[in-house]
């Protein structure tokens, strides 16, 4: 299954920006939200856009891949997300705004395209 690709370097990166948290959260002894530290809300903004950008890319993905979708536009559609998305997240933790702006444009265009390929593989489907 090539979802289990992509699935599995975006695993390893939240783990990454988990890291981020808790690096953050042990330098300033903070146990829980934020303590108004400024590297600590960096650190849990990338981690949270991660969680919850991440599971909707990868079961329309899943979904796309299992409607039988064309496996080179699985595997592009996939490489433009993981890109967003570690695009997205290395920008947020060094404060470089075109780069959040990049890769929240490749998030939402791959999210995008899966959802308007899911629905025309589930109408097409419907129709045969």
């Amino acid at each position: 299954m090539i979802t289990s690709l992509y699935a599995a370097i975006l695993a390893i990166w939240i783990c990454y920006l988990s890291v981020q948290v808790i690096k953050q959260r042990r330098k300033h002894q903070v146990s829980h939200s934020d303590g108004q530290i400024e590297d600590l809300t960096i650190a849990r903004s990338a981690h949270s856009n991660a969680t919850e950008y991440i599971p909707i890319g990868l079961l329309l993905l899943m979904l796309a891949e299992f409607n039988g979708g064309p496996m080179w536009l699985i595997h592009v559609l996939g490489v433009v997300f993981v890109a967003g998305r570690l695009v997205h997240g290395f920008a947020v933790l060094n404060g470089v705004m075109p780069g959040r702006k990049y890769g929240m444009i490749a998030t939402f265009s791959s999210i995008v395209i899966l959802a308007i390929l899911n629905v025309f593989q589930v109408l097409c489907a419907t129709v045969a």
